[in-house]
C-alpha cells in the first residue's frame, strides 16, 4: 500500500495513460499518414520518447507501492474518449494533434506538479519536455503553410476543435478525482500543498475552487494561443 498523497498517484496514472495512448496514437500515425519514410521515422521517434516516458512513470509508481494499471484505469475512458474525439484525417492535423493537443494536456499537468513533492515535480517536467516535439512539428507545418497557406483556416479550426475537447475532458476528469483537482486550484505552498492536512483539504470552499479552476483553464488557453502562434496558425504577439 503506497502511502503517497492520493492526488500525486492520480497525477502519475493519468501521466502514465496519456503517455501510453500518446506513443501508440503516434505510432499509428506514423504507419499509416506519414507522407515520406523520413517523416516516418522522425514521428516514430518522437513515439519512441513517448513510450521511454511511459516506462519511467510505470516505475516511479510501483517504485511506491502503486500498481501501475490501477493507477492508470480511472482515465482510460476520459483520454480514449478525447483520442476517438480527435482522430487525425491526414498527416498535417496529425501534426497538429502532437504538438497543440498533447501540449495543453501537459500544461494540465504541470499545474498540478506545482503543488507536489520536489522529486514528483522533476519526473514530471522530465517526461513532458517537448522541445523535440514542438522543433518537428513546427518546422514541417509552417513549411506546409508556406507552401499552400489556405491550408491555414483549416488547420486553425482543427486545433480549436481539439482543444475544446480536451479543456472538456479536463473539466469532467477534474470533477470526478477530487484530489487531482486539489492539486490544481490548491493555494499552499508548492512543495506542501500535497500533503495538506485532510481538514485544511475538507475546509476549502467549494466556490473559491470552481473560481481557481476557472482561472486554470483560462492559463491553458493561453499556453495554447503561444503555440498555435508558432505554428503559424495564428498571429503571433
Amino acid at each position: 500500500m503506497s502511502d503517497s498523497p492520493a492526488g500525486v498517484v492520480d497525477l502519475l496514472g493519468v501521466l502514465a495513460y496519456a503517455e501510453l495512448t500518446a506513443f501508440l496514437r503516434l505510432a499509428d500515425d506514423a504507419a499509416t499518414l506519414a507522407p515520406t519514410l523520413t517523416d516516418r521515422a522522425a514521428l516514430s521517434g518522437v513515439a519512441a520518447a513517448e513510450y521511454a516516458h511511459f516506462r519511467l512513470l510505470r516505475d516511479r509508481l510501483s517504485w511506491l507501492g502503486v500498481d501501475p494499471e490501477q493507477a492508470m484505469e480511472p482515465f482510460v475512458a476520459s483520454l480514449d474518449d478525447w483520442h476517438a474525439q480527435t482522430r487525425p484525417g491526414n498527416w498535417l492535423e496529425a501534426l497538429v494533434k502532437a504538438y497543440v493537443g498533447t501540449g495543453i494536456a501537459g500544461d494540465f499537468y504541470r499545474e498540478a506538479a506545482r503543488r507536489v513533492d520536489p522529486d514528483t515535480r522533476k519526473l514530471v517536467n522530465e517526461v513532458l519536455a517537448e522541445e523535440v516535439r514542438s522543433e518537428f512539428v513546427v518546422e514541417r507545418v509552417r513549411a506546409a503553410l508556406a507552401e499552400n497557406p489556405r491550408l491555414t483556416g483549416k488547420l486553425a479550426l482543427w486545433a480549436r476543435r481539439m482543444v475544446g475537447e480536451a479543456l472538456s475532458q479536463g473539466h469532467r476528469l477534474a470533477a470526478a478525482r477530487p484530489d487531482l483537482a486539489l492539486l490544481l486550484v490548491s493555494t499552499a505552498p508548492a512543495a506542501d500543498a500535497a500533503f495538506a492536512d485532510e481538514e485544511d483539504q475538507d475546509g476549502r470552499d467549494a466556490a473559491a475552487d470552481l473560481v481557481e479552476i476557472g482561472r486554470l483553464f483560462a492559463r491553458l488557453t493561453e499556453q495554447h494561443g503561444r503555440r498555435m502562434a508558432a505554428l503559424g496558425l495564428v498571429p503571433g504577439p
